[in-house]
């Protein structure tokens, strides 16, 4: 009797428990919550203590994986343009081409003493009114420069002004509609901070790649005048220049500017200029079509701990004078070689980096309160800042 008792029950139990099976599976919404849901992660102990886990409200977690940038992606690329550049070279007199008769019967006197020689790169639209910012050495002699949008559309720019020593560039294009990227927070980022670098590399058309940022500050690399780069190991190749580099969210860091690399191509050391200098070039040269900086006329050196043991020098932050431009500024003020240059206006120096960027601020014309060690002694010399030349210029 009770082994029959025991059959019953256990064909009971299998078919309720069949039957829930079938239920969860094709009408979960039936059941019980308890019944109806999987395992529920752990909201933590703030939603156990009835806080604010974003889990308890219904909202993402924090801690979810990104599993895309395409949104940060979309609102760059509108805004990334391609620029492609034409410049008239003149042909070699001793070329084969100008002594053919035939070709010069064909085409021409002038045609067989100049061709065209094209070149691209990248550009940033950062207003709705047609300003452009790419790098100074993607237009540089330009004749002529036509710009792609993302959306198919073509114009030609004009230069609206160029500055070499930062290796920026503004130009401007007649169309309406221009999606103008948004402006990041240079200051704000961070090592590890993901970015994205978007341009036309070799000329294949719009591609974007994604690293993080390597370092920041970057200094004494030799390839601009007035460096502070971003470093990033997003891929970045020739025809990146003067494209951007944004933000998970889209928003412009910096203009991809260069490369170290052996071989031509991207080996995950790439540099971008930061949008902080970004937006002080450009709204110099929007205004007036030139960069206007503090001179004051020395060469500057750094000072190593090699020249400072070797010299006795008093300490090793500043900047050592190691020449004087005769009737420059300095020179007038009294500056004299071997002098260590310490502070500028109370801020202090801290090598020839610094000193360059601190200099460059000051309004030419006025009067700054340079700080130097002479022979052991701290002395201080008024100096009428001067204007910086521009690169290949002679004289104020």
């Amino acid at each position: 009797m009770l082994h029959r008792l025991w059959l019953v029950f256990a064909q009971a139990v299998t078919v309720l428990l069949a039957a829930v099976f079938v239920v969860a599976s094709f009408q979960p919404q039936w059941l019980p919550d308890r019944l109806g849901r999987g395992p529920q992660p752990s909201a933590g102990p703030a939603a156990a203590a009835g806080g604010t886990a974003a889990g308890a409200r219904g909202e993402p977690r924090r801690d979810a994986a990104i599993l895309s940038y395409s949104e940060g992606a979309r609102r760059a690329t509108a805004s990334v343009v391609n620029i492609f550049t034409t410049k008239q070279v003149r042909v070699p007199r001793d070329h084969p081409l100008l002594n053919d008769p035939l070709f010069r019967r064909f085409f021409g006197e002038q045609f067989a003493q100049r061709q065209q020689t094209s070149s691209l790169g990248s550009g940033v639209i950062i207003s709705a009114d047609g300003l452009v910012v790419t790098n100074h050495h993607v237009v540089e002699s330009a004749d002529e420069i036509e710009v792609l949008l993302s959306d198919g559309r073509r114009a030609r720019a004009t230069a609206v002004g160029s500055d070499p020593e930062t290796d920026l560039a503004v130009l401007r294009i007649a169309l309406d509609k221009l999606p103008a990227i948004e402006f990041g927070q240079a200051d704000a980022a961070r090592v590890g901070d993901v970015v994205l670098a978007v341009g036309n590399p070799f000329g294949v058309g719009q591609t974007v790649t994604m690293g993080i940022i390597s370092a920041l500050g970057r200094s004494q690399l030799g390839i601009n005048t007035f460096e502070n780069f971003i470093q990033t190991d997003a891929a970045i190749n020739p025809g990146n220049s003067g494209g951007a580099l944004v933000d998970s969210a889209g928003r412009l860091l910096g203009i991809n500017t260069a490369i170290y690399s052996r071989s031509g191509g991207s080996l995950g050391i790439g540099f971008a200029i930061p949008v902080s200098t970004v937006r002080q070039v450009t709204e110099q040269l929007v205004a007036s079509g030139s960069v206007t900086r503090g001179y004051i006329g020395v060469e500057p050196q750094d000072i190593t701990p090699e020249l400072a043991e070797a010299f006795k020098l008093p300490r090793q932050q500043g900047a050592i004078i190691a020449g004087v431009m005769r009737g420059g500024p300095a020179d007038k003020a009294g500056v004299k070689v071997g002098d260590i240059l310490v502070s500028v206006d109370g801020a202090a120096i801290s090598g020839t980096a610094a000193m360059l960027e601190s200099i460059s601020q000051l309004r030419p014309g006025s009067v700054s309160r340079f700080r130097f060690v002479r022979d052991g002694r701290e002395i201080d010399l008024p100096v009428t800042v001067g204007k910086r030349p521009r690169p290949g210029q002679k004289g104020e």
